[in-house]
């Protein structure tokens, strides 16, 4: 996962109405559940079927560590769909996404202009369209750095031209060296 990915990941988190299930055997009972069996839910985590049957019975408590990343993984994935879907729905249609940085972000501009890039914290609200395209991107599988070119283009309309009221003439927002990233609902 990426970084872009992670943090709109969590902005739909924070609109779910239960939390996750916790133990391995709690998760792995969900996965059962949702995928219609425990052959289906061992063949997605890469394990026998009689493990997954030894987790839905508690007979096993704790994973090994990458079983257990991929468990709650999956879990996460599938977790309150409709909830997900609405949040996400919301963020597209009416109520946008605010993000808030701190990373290098400068421009491309013509020749007599100060487009030295710098560390800068930013939080800003980006408007529905903007929500929309990030979303739709990572829904597709877009990779770290098309969600953050799409992050930079949604910065460069809203903060730095500001909805053409100003720097017009700005070609291009270079977005780089991210220390901080988060999204909110």
């Amino acid at each position: 996962m990426s970084r872009f990915a992670d943090g709109l990941d969590a902005a739909v988190h924070k609109a779910f109405t239960r939390p996750a299930p916790k133990s391995a055997g709690a998760q792995m009972r969900y996965l059962v559940k949702q995928l219609g069996g425990t052959e289906a839910a061992a063949t997605m985590l890469r394990i026998s079927q009689r493990t997954v049957e030894r987790y839905v019975k508690d007979q096993i408590k704790k994973p090994r560590p990458d079983l257990a990343t991929r468990l709650e993984r999956e879990v996460k994935k599938r977790w309150q769909s409709q909830i997900r879907a609405r949040a996400k729905a919301k963020a597209a249609s009416t109520g946008g996404i605010v993000i808030d940085t701190c990373a290098r972000l400068g421009y491309t501009a013509p020749i007599g202009t100060t487009d030295q890039d710098r560390i800068r914290h930013l939080t800003i609200a980006l408007p529905p369209h903007h929500a929309a395209r990030l979303f739709d991107a990572q829904d597709t599988g877009a990779g770290e750095r098309e969600l953050q070119r799409i992050a930079a283009e949604a910065l460069k309309e809203v903060y730095f031209q500001d909805g053409d009221r100003r720097a017009g003439s700005l070609e291009e927002v270079r977005f780089t060296d991210v220390e901080h990233l988060e999204f909110e609902p």
